[in-house]
């Protein structure tokens, strides 16, 4: 007989996978018709379900929209964190991190397009929390490329705009990158990588 964390354990996995069915159908509509002309009511018939359904996971579509919101910087600063708790050298970690971050990023890309469209209607305190998800990846990043330049492995006068060049630079392919382009992701996020460290002037210890 299941223990009682394992049932809870499975209850999560459910509802959490209910949770990513609610998103992903919100992001193909949200992206194809806009925020504001997309109703949940439009989004259960997509799922085949009633609204009922997905009010069980999302108190309102502002809701939703701010969890579709948060998902670029999200998954961008899990992907900083995930070379940060690593002990290797400033170039290790950056090396690792371009190519995770340009991933992240184009996985991502219908969400960061919803976004920088639907910014405006968003709740002041989602829009901050955000933000506030940004400012730490920037501080982050920032801290990293210092520790490189101490260590000489990276060559920058000014490591907080060499992070937000970086970041605008990655954040930026959501526009022009095509699944039916020359590139695919894999071999996209290795040039990306690769630019990045070309541009902090990057070289191993």
């Amino acid at each position: 007989m299941p223990s009682k964390t394992a049932a809870l354990d499975l209850r999560g996995e459910v509802a959490a996978l209910k949770r990513a069915r609610i998103i992903a159908a919100a992001v193909e509509l949200f992206d194809k018709n806009g925020y504001e002309n997309t109703t949940l009511e439009e989004i259960a018939q997509a799922l085949g379900v009633t609204k009922p359904f997905i009010y069980a996971h999302f108190k309102s579509k502002v809701q939703l929209l701010a969890e579709i919101c948060s998902y670029g910087i999200a998954t961008s600063q899990r992907a900083l964190e995930s070379v940060m708790a690593l002990k290797l050298s400033p170039y290790e970690k950056l090396n690792l991190f371009g190519g995770r971050f340009a991933k992240a990023v184009l996985e991502g890309r219908k969400q960061i397009a919803i976004f920088n469209r639907e910014e405006k209607n968003l709740l002041p305190e989602d829009l901050e929390s955000i933000n506030g998800l940004r400012r730490t990846f920037d501080r982050k990043l920032t801290d990293l490329l210092r520790e490189g330049v101490k260590a000489g492995q990276f060559q920058i006068e000014d490591p907080h705009l060499a992070t937000l060049s970086i970041g605008g630079m990655v954040s930026w392919s959501y526009v022009w990158y095509r699944e039916t382009g020359r590139l695919s992701q894999e071999e996209l996020a290795d040039h990306m990588n690769k630019f990045i460290l070309n541009m902090v002037q990057a070289k191993p210890g």
